[in-house]
């Protein structure tokens, strides 16, 4: 057998970084913030589809909170090849009464996108907060940037844009030789050199603050990611935390953004004040 990664062979690779597979009501859990989402795509003042850029997942959703205040702006994952935003309007309901505006924020997936053109369309997408927040009472000096899975590792790379104080990666992916190595690339096509060019931990770290959380029931290979980015920023001088949650896995991480006293919604008003 071929060692790829590790020491793992293709199946044991793939199998490392197969989080439906590894959770099996995942499809279930997703549907369920899916529901949970059409009512806050309802909310007053919601604006649906502001347009960024010229592909058609080029759109931003914004939910206004009734006072002026600061940016939430989340990118949604699917290993970037799958999901849209709108299956995560639901984490507006526990940010927006805390006086939390946010923007979710869409994107071109594989194979339709490389993965460089997905980083450069989320930048794009922040400039664009940048220059609009404030039409709809957002704070452009005080946006925090966060995501989730594929989101988390986008989150790493757009740390750096202008207006981002803070950010919030949540089970992210920061190195993405296994990704080149394993089933994922089958749409993604990475090449070696985009393993080194768009892995936020082969990269000069962002100054800019950055928790990373993940869930302490995720596949071990997720854990490790989290914890070595961490560690790297943290051996650096980076500033930021480590944020660790006990019992959660890949998908049920997810209802910690719905819970205004979670220890997520908690970072982000941390990084956000």
């Amino acid at each position: 057998m071929t060692m790829l990664y590790r020491g793992m062979g293709k199946a044991a690779l793939d199998a490392a970084y197969n989080n439906s597979l590894a959770v099996k009501n995942s499809t279930e859990l997703m549907a369920d913030f899916g529901e949970q989402s059409v009512s806050a795509r309802a909310m007053p003042g919601t604006v649906l589809g502001l347009r960024y850029g010229l592909s058609p997942r080029n759109l931003i959703d914004y939910f206004p909170a009734n006072r002026p205040g600061p940016l939430v702006i989340f990118i949604h994952g699917g290993y970037w090849q799958m999901r849209a935003k709108e299956s995560f309007s639901y984490i507006a309901k526990a940010m927006v009464p805390q006086g939390l505006h946010v923007a979710l924020v869409g994107y071109t997936l594989a194979p339709d996108a490389t993965l460089g053109g997905m980083v450069q369309e989320v930048r794009t997408a922040i400039a664009y907060l940048k220059s609009h927040a404030a039409d709809h009472g957002g704070d452009s000096t005080r946006m925090v940037v966060t995501g989730w899975s594929a989101g988390g590792h986008l989150t790493a790379m757009c740390l750096d844009e202008p207006g981002v104080v803070g950010g919030l990666a949540i089970s992210g992916i920061y190195d993405l030789e296994p990704m080149r190595l394993s089933y994922i690339n089958d749409k993604l096509g990475l090449a070696p050199k985009d393993v080194a060019d768009l892995s936020p931990m082969q990269l000069a770290l962002s100054t800019t603050p950055l928790v990373v959380a993940f869930g302490g029931d995720e596949l071990p290979e997720l854990q490790r990611q989290s914890t070595e980015f961490f560690s790297l920023r943290q051996s650096a001088g980076q500033p930021g935390k480590l944020l660790p949650l006990a019992g959660l896995n890949h998908f049920t991480i997810l209802a910690h953004l719905a819970d205004p006293q979670s220890s997520l919604i908690d970072a982000i008003c941390k990084l956000a004040a």
